[in-house]
């Protein structure tokens, strides 16, 4: 933990922000016709999620607003999979670009339920 001094140090925020530009990119691909609804639902979403996890680091010393940030955190990431899913089944984007940003949210959820298990690893 000493070498965390700000949310830009974890792992889950730099993967959460990495995952959240690949999303802009990738909606980039999605029909105009989709801006004001699955686009736009989407972007939120994926940059909600490391928004959210710098929120949670700030809290970090109180260990209940702590937690509730990072399951917001988790919630954002899980629909962003959902919005990913309908990219998928409208045929916005192919399983080749599909699966590896899924994996990469699934990743990221894994990640924040367990610092949720043991926020007091994370207190300073």
């Amino acid at each position: 933990m000493d070498r965390i001094r700000t949310h830009k140090d974890l792992k889950v925020f730099q993967l959460s922000f990495k995952a959240g530009m690949e999303v802009f990119s990738i909606s980039k691909l999605f029909p105009k016709e989709e801006t004001y609804s699955l686009t736009w639902q989407i972007r939120r979403s994926s940059r909600s999620v490391s928004g959210n996890i710098a929120e949670a680091f700030r809290k970090r010393k109180y260990p209940k607003a702590f937690v509730a940030k990072l399951s917001d955190a988790e919630g954002e990431a899980a629909e962003t999979q959902v919005w990913l899913d309908y990219a998928l089944s409208c045929q916005y984007i192919d399983e080749g670009i599909y699966n590896p940003i899924n994996d990469k949210y699934g990743h990221i959820i894994g990640m924040l339920v367990n610092m949720s298990i043991k926020p007091e690893n994370w207190s300073f």
